[in-house]
């Protein structure tokens, strides 16, 4: 039986991760969107805790900016890459890591924890709970967390509409339509009402839940697709005042659920 660990490691070596915020439409507006929330709870000076870093692009961003950044990441090749791009900025640190265990921080050390990856690839409830226990747990009172997930609808939408429906529904659901989280799924999905009852017994203020890439995922791939820089922009600042309405969230991809440590 292959660990989580193998599973999700063995997927990230065969993509190319540290370009996926860039090269396409849909990965360019979740960083820009992510980064309009980051930078609402963060500045110069700020202690920054990044669970599932990636390769960098946000903690490396952030700590260029003047922030104290600390990434962990739980893939040894995307860590070596976040090392070689982080090469010469003092602000950064870094750590291979997984998010159910934090006991190199102490308590209350961080001002901002941003749980960016592993909320995708956790599937058992005692995991789960593990891994937003530690990150509020590190988290200072009156800090801010923002984890990342996954809509399941937008799973579906973007990846089981060219054929393969079926396949997508029984990977994601039950015969009775209830969403499914199991190991080998790789990427777990959730209905964001789901999501957000996951904190309801922690120490923690909902502040709020919002989208980061809309619905240009599963359009981007249409022949007559095409957005302009000058009309992207102004199509990302129109998708910044509506990221939080109720009735999109669950057709976009990736979401945050940002809350405040009690």
């Amino acid at each position: 039986m292959s660990t989580r660990k193998e599973i999700v490691s063995s997927f990230y070596e065969q993509v190319n991760e540290d370009e996926r915020l860039l090269r396409s439409r849909h990965g360019q507006l979740e960083y820009r969107t992510t980064m309009e929330y980051i930078h609402r709870y963060a500045g110069s000076g700020s202690r920054i805790l990044e669970i599932g870093a990636g390769t960098g692009r946000y903690s490396i961003a952030l700590a260029r900016e003047g922030m104290n950044v600390t990434a962990v990441e739980l893939v040894t090749g995307n860590l070596q890459i976040l090392r070689e791009n982080s090469k010469g900025i003092p602000s950064i640190s870094s750590y291979e890591g997984d998010a159910t265990d934090l006991s190199l921080f102490d308590d209350n050390s961080f001002d901002v924890t941003l749980v960016f990856g592993p909320m995708y690839h956790l599937y058992d409830p005692v995991d789960v709970n593990m891994a937003i226990d530690e990150a509020i747990r590190v988290t200072r009172p009156g800090g801010v967390l923002l984890f990342a997930f996954i809509s399941v609808f937008g799973i579906m939408y973007a990846n089981y509409l060219s054929g393969n429906w079926a396949r997508g529904e029984e990977e994601n659901f039950t015969a009775d339509y209830r969403v499914r989280h199991f190991k080998e799924q790789l990427f777990t999905g959730y209905d964001v009402a789901e999501f957000e009852d996951l904190f309801k017994e922690k120490p923690v203020d909902w502040i709020t839940t919002a989208g980061v890439d809309g619905i240009l995922e599963p359009i981007e791939e249409r022949e007559d697709f095409c957005i302009k820089d000058e009309d992207f922009d102004r199509f990302a600042r129109w998708y910044l005042n509506h990221s939080e309405k109720r009735e999109l969230l669950g057709t976009t991809n990736h979401l945050l659920y940002i809350c405040r440590k009690r």
